[in-house]
This record gives C-alpha cells, sequence and structure tokens, in this order.
C-alpha cells in the first residue's frame, strides 16, 4: 500500500525508516517530512492543517494508510476527517487525543476510574492559582493545559519559580494551550516512559525508554523537548511494567471505552517511579520525541503491521519481538536551543558517522544547493546500539565526533541514571 507520513522530526524519520522496511510498504510519501527522509519517502508540500487538502492528496495518490506523527493534528481532528473520508490512518480521534490536548481532562479520568497520578488543582484565573500555590508550598509543578510544544510545564523549586511561571502562562506566552493551568503535588521518584499500542479495547505493550528533558549536563538549565533517551529504562523491572500495565494503561483504555471515546493508537504513559510504585505524570497519544528514534533501532517486529493491528482491532493477534541490545539517541540541537537559535548552518560527516550500529535520524534538516542545513532547534538524533549502556553511548558519541558542525551543541551525559545501574550492578 501507499503510505503518508504526516509530520517532519526526528520521530517521523525512525518511523519512515521501520516502516521502509515492511513488505506491506509500497510508496512513502512524507509531508513535509526532512532532508533525512528523502532517501525513504517522497517529500509533499501539504498544509497537513488543511484536512481537505490533505485527503485530496490521499485520493491523488491511492494513500492507504496515513501514520499522523505529531500531537497536533490528533488533537485538531485530522484521524477523524480520514476516517469519514474513508481513509485508513494511525492515532486516535480528536476527542481521545484529549489525553495530551487538556492536562485537565486527563487528571479528571484518573479521579473516575482511581489512576494513581499526582494530586492536583485547576485553575483559570492567576489569583486562586497563587492561593493554591501559596496554599501547597514548593517544590510544585505548573503546566499550561494545552498542547505547548513541550515548553508548558515549570518544576517549580521555590514558590517564586512556581508565581513567576503562573504569570507567564496567564500573560499568554502559551496563548490558547494557557487559558487553564493545572497545579501538580511534586512527586519524588526517577521518570520513565511506558509505550503500548491500543486497538479500542486490547493493549499490546511495547518497550520502556527514558529521555532527558533538561538542555544541559547533569540535568540542568531548562526543559526542552529531549536531549536524548535510551532503551529499555533499568527502572521498568518486569514488575513494575506488569503494574504500570494493570493500574494505569488497562484502566485508561477500559474507562475511555466505557465513556465511548475508544482509543486506538500508540499511548505513551509519562510514569514516576517512586517508592509506591508508578504514578502518572502525563499522557502522550503519539510516539516519544527521542525516544521513539530508540525503540524502532530495538524493534525486530513490522511496525507497520502492528500499526494496522491497532487501526483494525486486531491487536490480540499479533506481538511484539525485540532486540536484546540497548539503543540510546543523543540530540545534537542548534547552538542557542531551547531559546533563540540560528538556522542554515552547514552539517557535514553525515555519512561518516553511520555504520551498522549507528543511524542518524535528522529532527530539522534541509537540503540548499546541495547540503544539508539546520532548519531547527533539535536538529539530529544520532542513534546507536549495543550489547549495553556503555556500549550504545560510546558508539553514539564517537559518531558525534566524526559530524562537522560547529555551531550544533549536544549533551554528553545521556544515558547516566542507566550506566550509574550498570557500574555498581
Amino acid at each position: 500500500m501507499n503510505i503518508l507520513i504526516i509530520g517532519g522530526g526526528g520521530r517521523e524519520h525512525s518511523l519512515a525508516w521501520a516502516i521502509a522496511k515492511s513488505p506491506l510498504a509500497d510508496k512513502l510519501y512524507c509531508a513535509p517530512g526532512n532532508a533525512g527522509m528523502e532517501s525513504l519517502a517522497e517529500r509533499v508540500r501539504l498544509d497537513i492543517a488543511d484536512h481537505g487538502a490533505v485527503i485530496g492528496f490521499c485520493r491523488e495518490k491511492d494513500i492507504g494508510y496515513v501514520v499522523i506523527g505529531p500531537e497536533a493534528p490528533l488533537v485538531a481532528g485530522l484521524a477523524d476527517d480520514l476516517d469519514k473520508a474513508g481513509i485508513e490512518s494511525f492515532g486516535p480521534g480528536k476527542a481521545a487525543a484529549q489525553l495530551e490536548g487538556s492536562k485537565a481532562f486527563t487528571k479528571e479520568l484518573c479521579d473516575r476510574h482511581n489512576i494513581p497520578t499526582a494530586a492536583y488543582g485547576r485553575f483559570d484565573r492567576l489569583a486562586p492559582a497563587a492561593d493554591y500555590v501559596r496554599r501547597m508550598g514548593a517544590p510544585i509543578v505548573i503546566k499550561a493545559d494545552g498542547l505547548a510544544a513541550g515548553k508548558g510545564v515549570t518544576v517549580a523549586m521555590s514558590e517564586a519559580e512556581a508565581m513567576a511561571a503562573l504569570e507567564e502562562i496567564f500573560a499568554g506566552r502559551f496563548g490558547a494551550a494557557g487559558a487553564e493551568v493545572v497545579i501538580e503535588e511534586f512527586l519524588d521518584g526517577e521518570e520513565a516512559s511506558f509505550f503500548a499500542l491500543v486497538d479500542g479495547r486490547h493493549v499490546l505493550a511495547l518497550a520502556t525508554a527514558q529521555d532527558h528533558k533538561r538542555v544541559g549536563d547533569g540535568d540542568t538549565g531548562p526543559n526542552t523537548g529531549g536531549m536524548g533517551a535510551y532503551s529499555p529504562a533499568p527502572v521498568m523491572s518486569d514488575e513494575m511494567c506488569r503494574r504500570t500495565l494493570a493500574e494505569i494503561v488497562q484502566p485508561t483504555v477500559d474507562g475511555m471505552a466505557k465513556e465511548g471515546i475508544p482509543y486506538r493508537g500508540v499511548l505513551y504513559a509519562g510514569l514516576m517511579i517512586g517508592a509506591e510504585g508508578p504514578k502518572l505524570i502525563e499522557y502522550n497519544v503519539r510516539f516519544g520525541d527521542p525516544e521513539c528514534q530508540v525503540l524502532m533501532m530495538r524493534l525486530k517486529s513490522d511496525i507497520l503491521e502492528l500499526m494496522l493491528a491497532a487501526s483494525r482491532g486486531t491487536l490480540d493477534q499479533v506481538s511484539a519481538l525485540w532486540r536484546d541490545e540497548v539503543a540510546l539517541t543523543v540530540v545534537m540541537a542548534a547552538a542557542g536551543y531551547p531559546g533563540d537559535y540560528e538556522k542554515g548552518s552547514r552539517i557535514l560527516g553525515l555519512e561518516a558517522a553511520e555504520n551498522e550500529a549507528v543511524t542518524v535520524f535528522h529532527a530539522g534538516t534541509e537540503r540548499r544547493a546541495g547540503d544539508i542545513v539546520a532548519s531547527g532547534g533539535r536538529v539530529l538524533n544520532v542513534t546507536a546500539r549495543g550489547t549495553n549502556v556503555e556500549e550504545a553511548r560510546a558508539r553514539a558519541y564517537a559518531a558525534i565526533d566524526r559530524i562537522d558542525w560547529p555551531q550544533g551543541f549536544c549533551r554528553r551525559d545521556i544515558g547516566w541514571r542507566a550506566l550509574d545501574r550498570e557500574k555498581t550492578a
């Protein structure tokens, strides 16, 4: 079948890389894609916010399946409109995508179905929100309710920091996404990511991962969309995975179905693993970025077959097989990210960086006059496999050292938690 991949980041490049291996896949298209995807898929100029244009393109090119990568088109209802047009797609409809589109929606769902998560309050005005912070004290977590490109969350270690975050949100920094805020208790523990495919009823657990949100070594500096990740996450033991499925993911899927909002697609649970076990921090309704990159490097099964089963309600008839190896990815970002950064700098040495164990997924690149240039904040995902974290990390950083891009930077400590565990095991 012909397939259209919506999106142009590292997540979509890794999905295209995996889907292209499937015997079920014929011609691949991507909108908008990036320079790294050009060897796998034909890039098309398409306004993905114009659902009619997407549907028209699908009919013109006989697209049999649309893989929706980012959250914004899902929250906007692209999957619903494709379904109405008789075009099969991967990803939840608009109502189910509220799991990511509204943090308040998710918190209230957790309340109704006894899903463990942080205590919270929700507010649409600054004064009562500030009163709540003063009453609860710090540390405390401030979240813009809607989609804010991964930048709407502040883990405030002081009341002053919390107040500044509230003032910024209500002053309009995140637009409509900040019309409401959710304020949560601070959870102690170790963060991890758990991924599962869902077909409305059945759940197929995928793999775990752990990412690094802060921009600087030692988990310092502001939050970003992610500076690196690895899979599996050592903190997610077999028992912790079992509890996550039984206490968080399955009750969510059952609750959504019971309420008439069946969930189909990939469900990404951001977790805090503490003394009491797993608690839900947030849901995402798409693969993580850069977590998707390490998952695709480890997956042995046909990802397209698994996606189709999620779309068609047949997940109970398939299984996912994984490499025993660890996969680790390091994000190379443009200098200045996550603040202001320049675009257009030339990147050399990409071919020399890749080998059988290392793949460079592009996240923000374009091709200009034959050169690969940076076009975004997060630009490259240098992803490696190894027998353990130490080997995968060494391979990733060796590859980075072969890339000639003076205007780029990366963290040099990706995987430090897992590496500490390996050394003390």
